[in-house]
Formats: structure tokens, sequence, C-alpha cells
């Protein structure tokens, strides 16, 4: 789901599953869904999973994505039966209208330390990247690098470090019709209006984007099944803010649960060390790239 400080003002394609995913998969496509109006108490044996129809690649209806997928194994770790309590709003709902609310219990993929929830320990850490077409042979890591700053059309999420790249590098206001032309010309006035990810691939794949920034769970999907060769780069330099810390590119995915929940989420971070080489597998399938701790 997408909860993390990328979606946020406040800084808060196919998969080909591999044979070793194919337990795993059908497992998930066996898990019990509710709407999230319907969710009961839950049961001891069971484990509630917070999630949403409509924030593919992290969660979608089927339970095909990918933190769908970890939660499932999370679940099978913990002895559990994975049920996904479902509702039609984006991932950034899910704390507000769901786990508050005590429809459900986890939240995937929040950053560690999230103030809202305690945070399970880290199950990965990975950042945000530039993505660009292979045939461009553009390859600098850092988003400041002149060879960025020499493209002339970004594509970019709303409310993302990304906007304040642009915007630091005089390309933002060069670039504001075009990328409200992703949304059809949608206002983000007092709604939620965001670019899908796959959207942000198929303009850099189609040409009509010179780079994508996004945080690469957001678009790694697409970028490994786009027909057209493209190149994912991981972003090496942060943001520097005046009097302030800075906007840090490289984050640690954990997961929530409410700060009543402290047994909960010892199990938790026990299951995740037993589950670990399913969720790596399910990571590096989904050709998430991977940072070491702390880096």
């Amino acid at each position: 789901m997408s909860t993390h400080a990328r979606s946020t003002s406040s800084l808060l394609g196919r998969l080909a599953v591999s044979a070793g995913l194919a337990t795993l998969l059908a497992t998930a496509a066996g898990a019990a869904t509710v709407p999230s109006d319907a969710a009961a108490a839950p049961a001891r044996d069971e484990l509630r999973i917070c999630a949403s129809t409509v924030e593919a690649p992290f969660s979608n209806k089927e339970s095909t994505g990918f933190e769908d997928r970890i939660a499932v194994a999370l679940a099978q770790a913990m002895g559990r039966k994975p049920v996904f309590v479902r509702n039609d709003k984006p991932g950034i709902y899910l704390v507000r209208d769901q786990l508050d609310k005590n429809n459900c219990d986890v939240v995937m993929g929040v950053d560690a330390g999230d103030e809202r929830v305690l945070t399970s320990r880290p199950y990965y850490r990975t950042s945000y990247v530039l993505v660009t077409r292979a045939d461009r042979n553009i390859t600098a890591s850092d988003w400041q690098d002149q060879q960025i700053k020499d493209q002339t059309r970004f594509a970019v999420r709303f409310y993302s470090p990304a906007e304040t790249m642009l915007k630091r590098i005089g390309r933002f206001e060069d670039n504001a019709a075009y990328m409200y032309s992703l949304v059809n010309f949608v206002s983000r006035r007092n709604q939620w209006t965001q670019v899908p990810g796959d959207r942000l691939v198929t303009e850099v794949a189609g040409g009509e984007a010179d780079v994508a920034i996004a945080f690469a769970p957001e678009v790694a999907r697409y970028v490994k099944g786009s027909a057209t060769p493209l190149r994912m780069t991981v972003i090496s330099t942060d943001i520097d803010r005046p009097n302030d810390t800075p906007i840090p590119m490289h984050y640690d995915q954990s997961i929530g649960v409410r700060k009543t929940d402290a047994a909960l989420l010892g199990e938790i971070n026990a299951a995740l060390e037993k589950a670990k080489p399913q969720i790596e597998r399910i990571l590096t399938d989904e050709g998430i790239p991977l940072l070491d701790p702390n880096t």
C-alpha cells in the first residue's frame, strides 16, 4: 500500500511470477476479503490486513499486489489466516479510515517510525529512482547532475519529493501543464489526485517524458515489464533544506499497527524473521532495488 512519505505533502505491467512464488500466490488467491464496512471483530487465528482495491502495484482487489503477497507470507509465518479488509480509497487513507476505526489490524508498507502507528522492524529498504529510456544513456544518479538538468520533460507524482527536485533545478514551471495533463487536468484542490505509477513509466517508454522520478516500488513492476528497454537508477543525493533536515531519498519500510497493539507487533517482528526468504523473493521478483539497512 502507499502510505509512505512519497505520497503526501508532509513527505509522509505485468509481473512475471517465478515458480518459487506459485504456492504463495495460490494462498493469496484463497485469502479472505471483506469490505471495510463489514469487518467483524478478529478471530485469534486471523490477521486482518488493511488494504485498498485501487493501490496497484502495492495492493488490489485480486490480492496480486506485492504488498498483498507479503502480507500473506507474514500471516503464514504467524500461523494465521490472511483476511484482507478492503475499501476503494487510495492507500493514504488506510490508517485514518481503517486501522484507527478498528476495521483491521495491520497496514503494510509504512515508513519505519511513522508517528501515527507502532512500526515493526523494517522488512526492506529502497529508494527514489530516476527512470529513463536505456537508449538515452542517462546514467546520472544525482538529481542535480547536469545530465538531468538538461532534460526537458519530467513525469512525477504529485505531493512527492520529485516536485521539490523540479523546483530546485528550475523545471517545475516548464512542466506544470504537462504534469496536469497526466491526470486529465483534474484539480488537486481539496481532493486526492495522483499520477499512477504505470503512467509515469509509459510516458518515458513512449518518449513523451525524458525522465520519470518516483519511489521505486511505485514503478518497478512496470519498468520490468516494459517492451521498451528502460533504466531505473537509484537516486544517491538527498534534498537539502535550509535550517531543516534533508529530505531523504532512501526509506525503510515497515508494518504499522495501532499504538495499543504492542503484543501483535511482537508477533509480527518474530514472523518477519521467519518469512524473510519469501519476502525477499517477492521484492526481487517485483524488480524493486533493495538497499542495505541504514545506507
